[in-house]
């Protein structure tokens, strides 16, 4: 028996109506605990509604323990009051170390990312819409507490070949996450398609991705036949994507962690060379710190972790296609 079966069985009657508590819930129990671990580091969820636990494990579930760190604890509570729809997307609010999500009265989160303190809030209407509560709350929760403890999102995809990790950078549209997924077509070992997390105080620079699964913008599918048929995947944020389990891929490598061996930003236009340019030393660390996710104290202490990557080496490579780009990543590996 896993744990959220334990944590159901042991409360068999819990669920969100908690009484004639007054309107601050200061009394309201979270019966019901769950431990996950989002890039193998642990997260303890407290809550009264098992399906808390459910999304939980939707989100989660494809990852163990990897990792040694405090356990993160995050509070999330489910109340039968609120409107009988889906609240908005939330509003994102930041100040120093304290961060809040609001969707409306009755759907909000409060953070301290200094001590990790947070409790949450959200009515079964907002339950209910799974999709809903993951994408803005549940994963949203977790990920900013990991990023202000154990790890630093990059805007960065990360493949490897021959033991030596890349990170693919470069703005919305450069293709990191269709050129990341062409490289793994062709044998490398995938790590992450758009997003890697830089490991908070590694001696050598390390990323921990999303290996289970690939994202693609609706266009991909023009360029890998696979792809043909796929919907897009409903999302409450962000642009239209396809999202695919890597398991259901032409992928034979896959590594949920990898070293740090160059640093490539991606230029993609139709009139480019496929040359790798070398960039001055530590030009990386100061173009990834100004596209960092975090602000306030968090985003000072990112700023200066990122110094790990100041000599590792880094390139601009201007591309017209993924053929001129899996070309050139050929012959970094090489050189590197």
């Amino acid at each position: 028996m896993g744990l959220l079966e334990e944590a159901v069985e042991a409360s068999p009657n819990a669920h969100s109506r908690f009484g004639p508590l007054d309107c601050l819930l200061p009394e309201a129990e979270l019966p019901l605990r769950g431990t996950f671990f989002p890039l193998g580091y642990s997260v303890e969820i407290l809550t009264n509604e098992p399906d808390v636990l459910l999304a939980a494990r939707e989100s989660f579930g494809h990852v163990t323990a990897l990792r040694q760190a405090t356990p993160i604890q995050v509070r999330i509570g489910v109340t039968d009051q609120g409107r009988e729809v889906c609240p908005p997307e939330p509003a994102r609010r930041a100040f120093g170390h304290l961060f809040s999500l609001v969707a409306d009265a009755d759907n909000q989160a409060v953070l301290d990312l200094r001590s990790g303190t947070n409790f949450t809030w959200i009515t079964q209407r907002a339950l209910s819409n799974r999709l809903y509560f993951r994408s803005n709350f549940l994963e949203k929760l977790v990920y900013l507490q990991l990023g202000a403890s154990v790890v630093t999102d990059l805007h960065a995809a990360c493949v490897g070949k021959n033991g030596k990790g890349i990170l693919l950078c470069g703005r919305s549209g450069a293709g990191k996450s269709t050129l990341a997924y062409a490289c793994a077509r062709a044998g490398w070992t995938y790590t992450s398609d758009d997003t890697s997390y830089l490991i908070n105080g590694a001696a050598v620079p390390r990323v921990i991705g999303h290996c289970h699964r690939a994202r693609f913008r609706p266009a991909a599918r023009n360029l890998f036949p696979e792809l043909a048929g796929r919907a897009l995947t409903p999302r409450m944020e962000g642009k239209p994507s396809i999202e695919v389990p890597i398991s259901e891929l032409p992928v034979e490598h896959t590594a949920a962690e990898a070293a740090v061996h160059a640093i490539v930003f991606l230029d993609r236009e139709q009139n480019n060379d496929g040359k790798l340019q070398e960039l001055p030393r530590g030009a990386a660390t100061e173009r990834l710190r100004r596209e960092l996710f975090s602000t306030g104290e968090i985003r000072e202490r990112h700023e200066q972790l990122l110094g790990v990557l100041w000599d590792v080496p880094a390139y601009h490579l201007p591309y017209r296609d993924l053929e001129d780009g899996l070309m050139a990543l050929d012959r970094l590996v090489r050189m590197i």
